[in-house]
C-alpha cells in the first residue's frame, strides 16, 4: 500500500478579515495549561501592537529627534530640510508598508492524509488581490498549534498573482485542528518598522495517530507476524490446473513433464492464496487515570492496522462503537480516521470474538475481563505490555 497521498487540501481567508469566528460564532479554542500573568501580558500586547520598530527604525527615530532638536535650537534651514525629509520618509514607509500587506490571501495546502509527529511537506501560497501594486518583503510564520519548521519569506508577490513555497509541518497530537493561524509581516520599504497581521485560516485538518515505529510496537509486530504465519500455515498453495505458458511468466512454474508430453510449454497454476485475516479488537474501556496509556494504545492499534494492511492482509477492526472490515467494507483510512477521534468509554462492555479462523489481537486495559469474554487464543496487548 502506498504511503498517504499528496492530494492538496486548500483552505484560506483574507488578511483584511483576520479574526474569523466558527460557524456557531465562537472563536477556535485549544487546550493547554494556564499561562502565567507575565505571558498573559505579553500575549495581550502582542495581540494589540501590530507594528514594531526594528533596530534600524530605532536608530532612525533617534536621529530624527536629534536633527529636529538641532534645527529648533539653531534655526538652521538646512537642518529643517533634513528633518522634513526624514519625517516624509517615515510617512512614506508607513503608507507603503500598509499597502504592501493589504489585499493578501493565504492558503495552506496539506496532503489528504496527515499523521501526528511526522514532518510532512505542505505548501504555503500567498495571493495578491491588488491589481495595481505588487507586495514586497512578505514573511509568513506559523502561530497555531501546528509546528511549522521555518519562516517562509517571499521577496515579492506580483500584482494579481501568487507566490508559493514549500514548508515542513508537524502536528504533535491526533485529532481535528481548527483555526490554524499565521502571522504575516513585512518590513517594506526601508526596514524601519515591521508591520504584522495575524490570520486564522477557516478550515480544519484531521490528524491520524502517529504511525512512527517504536521499539515496543516493532517487537509486538514481529511477534504477531511470526504467530500469524504459524497460525495460517498449510492453508494455501493448493494445485489448481495445468495450462499453456504465457509470455512473461516465471520459469519456475513450468511443468516440464506436461511440456514434454504436449510439446508446448505448460505451467502449473495454483489456487489463489487466501489472504490472512486479523481480528483486531480495541477496547474503549479505559480508566480516567490511564489517559496517557490510552493514547499509546491508540497509536499501537493504528500502527498495527497500518502495517498489516501494507502486507495485503484482511483486517476485522472492532470496538464497542464500530465494526469495520478492511478491505471488504472500507479502507484502512476509515480505521485511521476513527482512531484519530476516538475517546475512552469507561464501563463499556467487552465484546466476544466474531471472526472464525482469524488471528486475534486485543488491545485492552483489562486483560482478565477479555479472557473471560472468550479471547483465550488472542494475543493481548495491555498496559503492562505496551
Amino acid at each position: 500500500m502506498p504511503h498517504p497521498s499528496n492530494t492538496p487540501l486548500n483552505f484560506g481567508d483574507r488578511l483584511r478579515n483576520p479574526q474569523i469566528p466558527s460557524k456557531d460564532g465562537s472563536r477556535p479554542e485549544f487546550g493547554g495549561c494556564v499561562a502565567c500573568p507575565r505571558n498573559r501580558v505579553r500575549e495581550w500586547l502582542r495581540e494589540r501592537i501590530r507594528e514594531r520598530l526594528t533596530a534600524a527604525g530605532l536608530l532612525f527615530s533617534v536621529a530624527t529627534v536629534i536633527v529636529g532638536s538641532a534645527a529648533f535650537f539653531t534655526a538652521n534651514n538646512l537642518l529643517f530640510l533634513f528633518l522634513a525629509g526624514m519625517l516624509a520618509a517615515l510617512l512614506v514607509a508607513g503608507f507603503l508598508g500598509k499597502l504592501s500587506l493589504a489585499g493578501l490571501e493565504v492558503d495552506l495546502i496539506l496532503p489528504d492524509h496527515v499523521s501526528a509527529r511526522r514532518l510532512i511537506n505542505g505548501r504555503i501560497r500567498v495571493r495578491n488581490q491588488k491589481r495595481w501594486m505588487s507586495s514586497f518583503s512578505i514573511q509568513v510564520v506559523g502561530a497555531g498549534e501546528a509546528d511549522f519548521s521555518q519562516a517562509i519569506y517571499f521577496p515579492s508577490v506580483p500584482r494579481g498573482g501568487a507566490a508559493e513555497e514549500i514548508l515542513e509541518v508537524r502536528f504533535n497530537r491526533r485529532g481535528i485542528f481548527k483555526g490554524n493561524s499565521f502571522r504575516v509581516s513585512s518590513r517594506f520599504p526601508f526596514g524601519l518598522a515591521e508591520r504584522r497581521v495575524d490570520v486564522v485560516l477557516g478550515g480544519e485538518v484531521l490528524v491520524y495517530p502517529a504511525l512512527e515505529s517504536e521499539p515496543a510496537f516493532e517487537q509486538a509486530l514481529a511477534r504477531l507476524t511470526g504467530e500469524m504465519e504459524q497460525h495460517f500455515r498449510g492453508r494455501s498453495h493448493d494445485f489448481y490446473r495445468i495450462r499453456p505458458y504465457e509470455a512473461g511468466e516465471s520459469a519456475r512454474h513450468v511443468d516440464w513433464r506436461a511440456t514434454a508430453h504436449t510439446g508446448e510449454l505448460q505451467v502449473r497454476e495454483f489456487a489463489r492464496e487466501q489472504q490472512h485475516l486479523l481480528e483486531l479488537f480495541f477496547d474503549l474501556d479505559a480508566p480516567p487515570d490511564h489517559r496517557e496509556w490510552f493514547e499509546k494504545a491508540v497509536e499501537c492499534a493504528a500502527f498495527l492496522a497500518w502495517r498489516v494492511s501494507e502486507r495485503a492482509a484482511r483486517i476485522h477492526f472492532r470496538t464497542q462503537d464500530i465494526d469495520h472490515r478492511v478491505p471488504e467494507s472500507c479502507d484502512i483510512y476509515t480505521v485511521l480516521k476513527y482512531l484519530a477521534l476516538v475517546e475512552p468509554r469507561p464501563g463499556a462492555g467487552c465484546l466476544n470474538p466474531a471472526s472464525p479462523n482469524a488471528f486475534r489481537v486485543v488491545v485492552t486495559a483489562h486483560p482478565d475481563r477479555c479472557l473471560n469474554a472468550g479471547w483465550h487464543e488472542a494475543r493481548i496487548l495491555s498496559r503492562w505490555s505496551l
